[in-house]
């Protein structure tokens, strides 16, 4: 019911953790300690959101400090709160939850380390020790897809409610062409050019959007992936919404921030597809899934770019234009596979480098 409130004991560090973030929340000064219960405190890198992030220790434990806007309205509600309910629930691994205040905006985790995926893909000796830990993650994302979705696990949950459909798939590329080529590289684009790459889009969208859907974590890359001892833990889940299968893998395998060669990529595919068979009882079409994991990653990675592009503009960010190459090398390879769509991409690059 929306605006309830999980409640959790009263505990001493409990209490005085709602009084630092009072504290927090009016002064940028970030104290060494709090109160008789908290040893330490330390602001540590978030993620592409306003929320703040804060290493807590008390009593030799460390916690992770999530503060945001007041959610009284949402209560148990937020988001956030209702997905990592269904997704624990599922037995998909996310973070456990130990406190919240929604007037305060606050909410308690457990700390999973600094650890992400892409940290960890940065130590990775061979091919093969890459390939292991992604299909680790595959695992996961197979969990979710299959024990999360409604025909497994039936909820009222609004993300069932919210769905990749053509309309939102083009309000992603519109988004795009706003933030990045109009506001950040200045472009001025031609009618029947601009025509010509929505149209090309239009024609992907719609193909997409009439695929089977399931559940989709919508943020499922490797800087949201956490490793934490023998766990990988997904984070920022709460936008999920339902989706093709393929749009979270696509998220995993064509990574803005991190780039899998093509051979391990396809290796991964076959992978997924085996293992989804096993796990859900059903058959998927390979020709089929690959077609499809193409068209999804035009779709994905260029919403991505937008995104990059629109952190800039909305906040002054420009953190993530570096991985802006990365993203567009990923869209040229995919539709250099398919003549048909030849204006979109020659529209695309043109008013990029040019």
């Amino acid at each position: 019911m929306s605006g309830t409130v999980k409640t959790f004991p009263e505990n001493a560090f409990y209490d005085e953790m709602k009084k630092l973030m009072d504290v927090l929340g009016k002064d940028e000064k970030v104290p060494e300690t709090f109160g008789s219960t908290i040893t330490s405190i330390h602001r540590i890198p978030g993620d592409a959101s306003t929320r703040r992030y804060y290493r807590i220790t008390s009593d030799g434990k460390s916690y992770i400090a999530m503060q945001m806007e007041a959610f009284s309205e949402h209560g148990n509600e937020l988001p956030f709160l209702r997905v990592q309910r269904h997704l624990a629930e599922a037995k998909v691994e996310v973070p456990q939850i130990l406190d919240m205040d929604p007037k305060r905006g606050y909410i308690l985790l457990e700390d999973l380390g600094d650890m992400t995926l892409l940290r960890r893909l940065q130590e990775v000796s061979n091919v093969d020790v890459e390939r292991h830990l992604y299909e680790r993650v595959i695992d996961q994302l197979i969990q979710l897809q299959v024990f999360a979705s409604p025909e497994k696990k039936p909820s009222n949950i609004q993300a069932y409610q919210l769905r990749f459909d053509h309309e939102k798939l083009m309000w992603e590329m519109n988004f795009t062409f706003e933030h990045f080529y109009n506001l950040h590289l200045k472009r001025e684009m031609s009618t029947p050019d601009k025509k010509a790459m929505l149209d090309g889009f239009s024609e992907i969208c719609t193909k997409l959007a009439a695929q089977p859907t399931v559940l989709a974590h919508r943020d499922f890359h490797s800087r949201n992936i956490m490793v934490s001892g023998e766990r990988l833990v997904m984070i920022d889940f709460q936008d999920a919404r339902m989706g093709p299968a393929q749009y979270d893998l696509v998220s995993l395998l064509k990574d803005s921030y991190y780039q899998l060669e093509e051979s391990q990529i396809k290796g991964l595919i076959h992978y997924y597809i085996a293992r989804y068979e096993a796990i859900s009882g059903k058959s998927l079409n390979r020709d089929e899934f690959f077609y499809m994991f193409d068209l999804m990653s035009v779709q994905r990675n260029f919403k991505a770019i937008g995104s990059f592009a629109s952190f800039l503009n909305r906040r002054g960010n420009a953190t993530y234009l570096k991985y802006i190459g990365n993203t567009f090398e990923n869209i040229r390879r995919t539709l250099l596979k398919y003549p048909q769509y030849s204006p979109l991409r020659e529209g695309l690059f043109h008013y990029y480098y040019f």
